[in-house]
């Protein structure tokens, strides 16, 4: 299930794109979930796990890669460590949805995400909440973040 904690959080990596960067190994960036993230998020196709094709720079590294696909591939390999997902956008929320059916991952959130219009399963830790929908999500976090 996807876990939130909205607002300052002790314990959270705050600068993801820093964090990957020093962090991420090779067979994270080949993995079948990286690479549709990667597509979707940054319309760019991975050629080897140190190569990507991106149609506006050409080929890069993963250290060129968004902060927002950035955070993604830390959540989905190392769910010991909560990440500030306010590193990403709107974008992004679909695979934290998705992240979450398969697997307990807990992010920081300091912004509210839109998750979109249909329903889902988000555990809000502050309030010790389930929420199925944004309808049911804004005013929880409208009293948390700012």
């Amino acid at each position: 299930m996807l876990k939130i904690i909205f607002g300052e959080c002790a314990g959270v990596v705050t600068n993801p794109a820093v964090y990957f960067k020093n962090t991420y190994e090779d067979e994270w960036i080949t993995d079948e979930m990286s690479r549709n993230m990667i597509l979707d998020i940054d319309k760019s196709t991975v050629i080897s796990e140190r190569i990507i094709e991106s149609p506006v720079l050409g080929g890069i590294t993963p250290k060129e890669l968004s902060g927002g696909v950035k955070t993604l591939i830390l959540i989905n390999n190392c769910p010991d460590k909560i990440f500030n997902a306010s590193a990403c956008g709107d974008n992004c929320a679909k695979w934290l949805l998705e992240m979450g059916k398969n697997k307990d991952i807990t992010i920081n959130l300091r912004h509210l995400m839109d998750f979109g219009n249909g329903d889902f399963e988000v555990y809000i830790q502050n309030t010790d909440q389930v929420v199925h929908n944004m309808r049911e999500l804004v005013p929880i976090a409208g009293t948390i973040v700012r």
